[in-house]
């Protein structure tokens, strides 16, 4: 079997095949402030008055945190209110992005988790089956306990070879988004695999697994092994940890190769993600916004990344460099290490944790006719709140490296500036 197989087979205790539609007990199921009202909504529709599981229901207030508007604010209360009446887990506003915080403290291997959201697929990186669902589904699966799904056909991405200095897993799913299309993976899973998956961190698995949605994809998968042990040990439930991997045999719908070794730095051009260009084809475009944050680059080590290339240089003059962690934890890390300091120093603008600008309904909305290069995972037009606005996608180092620039960069260049520094 295939993961997604697996996942699914064990969880409802007997063999799955592709096309099968399936019940199944959910594990985890999570809404954000954008979408838990209507979710509220719905399930108070049901007529029904407790949740199936509250400690496994979740409500994060992190699309805008701190409310910039009194709209956003009143939703805001409806969760608070509605997680005290149910028991319901609520995230308040300083504790970071939905998807960053259910891989740091709930998700589990093997877990079923649905979210209101179409980036849960985060979570498929811990070896859980997790996808994006309507608000109504999600309420239905907080209300009963259960949802259903098509088991999906796989997509098997073997990944081999190491990653040049200056590219990394950003470069690397805009490659594969551009190579399959929007639409080109469409209710597939993504089962991530190879030598340079094995050896790669949960940080840039996550970011992986963040983005198999914006190829279409149900759900982005990559197998528990001891990476994803030490990571649930650091974040102190090393007893959540549990081996899952694809069959040798395992049939899949097909299977893409890709050698990471014959990289370039990848940009996602306005306004479609798969509209992906090699970082010489938009070098010297003029960029008024940098963002660096969201949940697929706002993790420690892509602050680590920023920072390296940052830190004794300045943000240029005519742009703005605005950075959100993505969690409390990633806040209190970098702040500790020194990093926060470091870009600030260089110009930045750090804000508390949340999706910050990501969707255009808090703090770093476009002018119109601006251009902002930025580390999230989509760039359709209005996403960052203003539809005469331009957004380019691109990796923590790609982002950085343009924002000392003014314009898109190649950042390979600050890394052969460092290794010609240090041989001097």
């Amino acid at each position: 079997m295939t993961l997604a197989e697996k996942i699914l087979s064990a969880k409802i205790g007997r063999p799955v095949k592709p096309g099968e539609i399936i019940i199944v007990d959910v594990d985890v199921a999570a809404v954000q402030d954008g979408t838990g009202p209507l979710a509220i909504d719905e399930f108070r529709k049901l007529g029904v008055s407790r949740l199936a599981n509250s400690r496994k229901s979740f409500f994060f207030i992190d699309h805008a945190a701190p409310s910039p508007r009194r709209e956003l604010s009143n939703a805001h209360l409806l969760m608070r209110q509605f997680t005290k009446e149910t028991g319901g887990q609520l995230s308040e506003i300083c504790q970071g992005v939905i998807h960053q915080r259910l891989v740091e403290k709930v998700v589990k291997p093997g877990d079923i988790v649905v979210g209101a959201d179409s980036h849960t697929c985060t979570s498929g990186a811990l070896a859980a089956f997790a996808t994006g669902m309507g608000s109504t589904d999600v309420a239905v699966a907080m209300a009963a306990g259960k949802t259903w799904l098509r088991v999906p056909e796989t997509y098997k991405i073997v990944v081999y070879g190491d990653f040049p200095p200056g590219v990394f897993a950003k470069d690397l799913i805009l490659y594969l988004i551009g190579k399959l299309g929007a639409d080109g993976a469409t209710y597939k899973a993504l089962e991530f695999s190879g030598p340079t998956i094995e050896k790669m961190a949960m940080n840039d698995r996550f970011t992986l697994s963040n983005m198999a949605v914006e190829a279409g994809a149900k759900a982005g998968l990559i197998a528990s092994d001891e990476t994803t042990r030490k990571y649930l040990k650091e974040q102190g439930r090393e007893a959540d940890f549990k081996e899952i991997k694809a069959d040798a045999r395992a049939k899949y719908q097909k299977v893409i190769e890709i050698d990471v070794s014959e990289l370039e730095p990848i940009v996602s051009a306005p306004h479609t993600v798969d509209n992906t260009k090699l970082i010489s084809e938009v070098v010297g475009k003029k960029v008024n916004q940098v963002f660096i944050g969201s949940c697929t680059n706002g993790r420690f080590a892509d602050l680590q990344i920023a920072a390296g290339i940052l830190r004794g240089r300045q943000v240029d003059r005519d742009t703005r460099l605005i950075i959100t962690p993505a969690s409390k934890q990633v806040y209190l890390k970098a702040s500790k290490a020194g990093i926060l300091a470091d870009l600030v120093e260089s110009g930045a603008m750090i804000t508390g944790p949340g999706c910050g600008a990501c969707v255009g309904v808090h703090g770093g909305v476009l002018a119109d006719g601006e251009v902002c290069l930025a580390t999230t995972n989509r760039n359709f037009q209005g996403r960052m709140g203003n539809p005469k606005a331009f957004i380019y996608l691109g990796s923590p180092a790609t982002a950085a490296a343009s924002a000392i620039k003014g314009a898109i960069s190649d950042p390979r260049q600050f890394y052969q500036f460092e290794r010609s520094e240090a041989v001097g």
